[in-house]
């Protein structure tokens, strides 16, 4: 029932943004007398994820990703395609994997530490190719590099830090409309095309 109406709560109606004939939660009888100077909706802050006193309609219909970083909207040295980001991240996944299973061989039945190899392979996979190549296996497969934000060069320390963010999984997958994942932001570094 997807236009049914939500039921009233205290003889209101929960607000809606669309129906004037609704009210705000300060309309609701507890909180009679409570000021809401000071108080924020949603929207006169915009997105969490566009970071704070960003309200949503400045952004325009002409922005793109990495505008605000200067990068072009299409070709060399745009902001990468999230696409080619996770095939690059699928096929480090598989070097690793292929590198464990040669030197450590082939796992025991449910081995949980077999897990932990290939990501410890993975991080330092990545580690070492970031640093000193500014891209991953992976990355060259797919026509992706990583470029520093802010500096000029990706420094060992920002490396270390987004690559264990990357590990841990959910960093990346929180982003901005800069298509730079947490974990990017953190290391002060944004993906783009090579190519």
């Amino acid at each position: 029932m997807p236009n049914e109406q939500p039921a009233p709560i205290n003889g209101l109606t929960p607000f809606n943004a669309e129906d004037p004939t609704t009210h705000r939660w300060s309309d609701l009888p507890h909180y009679k007398g409570v000021s809401t100077v000071g108080c924020v909706d949603r929207d006169d802050i915009g997105s969490w994820l566009s970071g704070p006193g960003v309200a949503r309609d400045t952004e325009s219909a002409s922005d793109y990703a990495g505008q605000r970083l200067g990068l072009p909207e299409s070709g060399a040295g745009s902001a990468a395609p999230w696409g080619l980001r996770i095939g690059a991240i699928f096929i480090d996944w598989f070097v690793a994997l292929g590198i464990t299973l040669a030197v450590v061989g082939q796992p025991a039945e449910g081995d949980p530490g077999f897990s932990l190899i290939v990501l410890g392979v993975f991080a330092l996979e990545y580690v070492v190719l970031l640093y000193t190549a500014g891209r991953t296996l992976g990355m060259v497969a797919t026509g992706l590099r990583v470029l520093p934000v802010g500096r000029n060069n990706l420094g060992i320390g920002f490396v270390l830090l987004r690559t264990f963010l990357l590990a841990l999984v959910l960093p990346a997958v929180v982003y901005d409309r800069d298509r730079r994942g947490f974990h990017d932001r953190a290391g002060r570094t944004v993906v783009v095309r090579s190519r």
